[in-house]
C-alpha cells in the first residue's frame, strides 16, 4: 500500500502534474513563498553526460531579492540535486500553511 502511496502522491517529492513538477522557494530575507512550477517538456536543457538540467529565477510580488532554483535530472528526468542560490526550497506543506496565513492576515485587515 505505501508503493501505490508513493506512486500515486509523489512519496514527499515534488508536486506534479500532467507535464511538470512545482517546487516551492523562500527567497533570503524575505517571507513570502513562491510556487515554481517546471514544465519537463520544455524547460530542461541536456547537460553533457546526458542528463538534463533546469535553472529558474524567481522574485516574488513583496520581496525585491531573487533567488536561483537549480535542478539536476539524470537521463531518465529523476532528480538527482536540487539546489537554490539566495534562498531556500520548503515542502509544499509549509507553502500552502503561508497561504492560508496571508489570507487570514488579508481577511483581517477588511
Amino acid at each position: 500500500m505505501e508503493f501505490l502511496k508513493k506512486l500515486f502522491a509523489g512519496g514527499g517529492g515534488p508536486s506534479r502534474d500532467r507535464a511538470g513538477m512545482y517546487f516551492y522557494v523562500r527567497p533570503k530575507r524575505c517571507d513570502e513563498i513562491l510556487e515554481v512550477r517546471v514544465d519537463l517538456r520544455n524547460d530542461p536543457s541536456r547537460t553533457e553526460d546526458g542528463g538534463f538540467f533546469v535553472r529558474k529565477v524567481v522574485r516574488g510580488h513583496r520581496c525585491p531579492f531573487p533567488a536561483e532554483l537549480h535542478i539536476d535530472f539524470d537521463s531518465n528526468h529523476r532528480i538527482t540535486q536540487i539546489g537554490v542560490q539566495d534562498g531556500e526550497t520548503v515542502e509544499e506543506e509549509e507553502y500552502q500553511a503561508w497561504l492560508t496565513e496571508k489570507e487570514a492576515s488579508v481577511n483581517n485587515d477588511e
